[in-house]
């Protein structure tokens, strides 16, 4: 063997060595054990409401959110370490910090195709999707692929979707599509609201998250079957993908997985589109002669003002010179009688009004168990502010005959209904009730908070800064769907 063939061969060995040693081989630590020893469990993240919501620092939400990001604090939780989030713009630059072993895992709303499966190992689908044709209600849906040819068809670059129009597109020679470079889902049915494409391939999901800021949009035709979003980690990790997937297991098993579904997205069953458009234009009309008003009583009770406006809205449009049939009154539409107990004497002036509500709200969350956790705690606020604490006090007992969890509003919501109910109303302490009522309120309320949190929530796309100081004290953006109310 000659000199050269020789050193060549010896390099190679010391290659296959630090390889081995990189994936744990010769007794070296594993990624879940230096993942245990270091303390931390890395992640990289896309920011959005299904992956990973910052915190905003000094306001009410001062704690990190989204779904993925619930879910895998309980992970790091089982594990007993610290998450350590780390945002990223796509899913390729996530997969480059996996690779080179910044993080240890990928939640970035990802779901396994045959390329991935080559270089990354899978955890099993934790929530199913299904990707769906996009497009403004006044263009004709889609009815087959062929009715695409011709026609302006986007989605974002190197996702599934865009993999699966170039499948598409290679089966049908008039079949032609553009990807979208460093773009968002956002920014992609921002484009087709605006009539700069035709048709955009993306996720019913993502489309349900952002169809109030773009209310014109329709869900077309589905495009293969549902896909499974899971988290994505080294080929090599098969300890900690084991961990993975019995922690994800034991969440479906104890119906956690449920919960939080639900409260990220159970809002998102019904889409009401004039309702919507009538929200949006009164954000621009109406909120910000309120918006002090809502802040103030919001900070001096521990509410998110966001929260607070919601209930406002729910309850009379901001409108301080709301009456209903049964005599409540202004823009929280208190009673009498709860006026009379937060100590306010003009329920018509809506800054006593207010006050009023949210001095209220606070005594009914403060009557709660304290055992109950967040959010079904907010919820369950909210449920009695409409129905009364008796009543959902007892909406809570038979949550509890059933088998339910009396804390979690997840079970309360089904069992709510059962108080107009002759055979259940008999067996608790306040009788009938209309408890679909407030089933109904909540949900409301809670599709209201949502779009005040991403109005005010930065890097939504510009608009008008007129319309933009009215509502915010501080440069945020809001979505550019309000352009058209201006």
């Amino acid at each position: 063997m000659s000199h050269r063939s020789l050193h060549l061969t010896i390099a190679a060995a010391m290659l296959a060595l630090l390889g081995l040693t990189a994936l744990g081989g010769f007794g070296g630590p594993t990624r879940l054990e230096d993942i245990r020893k270091r303390g931390t469990l890395a992640v990289a993240m896309r920011v959005g409401p299904v992956s990973f919501v910052p915190a905003e620092g000094n306001g009410a939400a001062s704690e990190p959110s989204g779904f993925e990001y619930e879910l895998l604090a309980g992970f790091a939780e089982s594990l007993a370490v610290e998450l350590d989030v780390r945002p990223v713009a796509s899913v390729e630059q996530a997969m480059a910090l996996l690779e080179n072993g910044t993080v240890d895992l990928v939640a970035a709303g990802v779901s396994a195709t045959p390329a991935r499966r080559e270089r990354f190992a899978f955890t099993r689908g934790y929530l199913e999707t299904q990707p769906r044709i996009v497009h403004r209600n006044d263009v004709d849906d889609a009815e087959s692929v062929e009715d695409l040819a011709g026609q302006r068809v986007e989605a974002l670059a190197h996702t599934v979707h865009a993999l699966r129009l170039r499948e598409m597109a290679n089966d049908r020679e008039a079949l032609t599509w553009r990807a979208l470079q460093r773009s968002t889902t956002e920014e992609l049915l921002y484009r087709v609201w605006r009539g700069r494409s035709d048709y955009a391939l993306t996720d019913e999901l993502f489309l349900a998250l952002n169809r109030p800021f773009y209310p014109e949009l329709r869900a077309g035709m589905a495009i293969g079957p549902p896909r499974g979003l899971a988290w994505m980690m080294h080929i090599s990790d098969q300890e900690l993908l084991d961990a993975a997937n019995v922690y994800l297991e034991g969440r479906r098993d104890d119906g956690m997985l449920a919960v939080l579904r639900d409260e990220h997205f159970g809002h998102l069953q019904e889409f009401d589109y004039v309702g919507t458009r009538t929200f949006l234009r009164h954000i621009t009309e109406r909120l910000p002669r309120f918006r002090d008003l809502f802040t103030e009583a919001a900070e001096t009770n521990g509410i998110d003002w966001r929260l607070l406006a919601a209930v406002g809205y729910q309850e009379s449009h901001w409108d301080p010179d709301a009456v209903s049939p049964t005599g409540v009154r202004g823009v929280m539409m208190l009673t009498q009688d709860t006026a009379a107990f937060v100590g306010i004497d003009n329920r018509r002036d809506p800054a006593q009004s207010i006050r009023g509500g949210a001095a209220y709200l606070a005594s009914l969350r403060e009557r709660m168990p304290e055992d109950i956790p967040e959010p079904s705690r907010t919820w369950l606020t909210l449920a009695a502010y409409n129905v009364g604490l008796g009543h959902l006090e007892d909406a809570r007992r038979i949550t509890q005959m059933r088998g339910g969890n009396p804390d979690e509003w997840f079970d309360v919501r089904s069992n709510l209904p059962l108080l107009a109910k002759k055979e259940w109303h008999q067996r608790v302490t306040h009788g009938y009730a209309r408890g679909w009522e407030p089933v109904r309120y909540v949900e409301n309320i809670r599709r209201y908070f949502h779009l005040l949190e991403r109005v005010t929530q930065p890097g939504q796309p510009e608009t008008p800064s007129v319309a933009r100081e009215a509502l915010l004290p501080r440069p945020l953006r809001i979505p550019a769907s309000i352009e058209s109310m201006l």
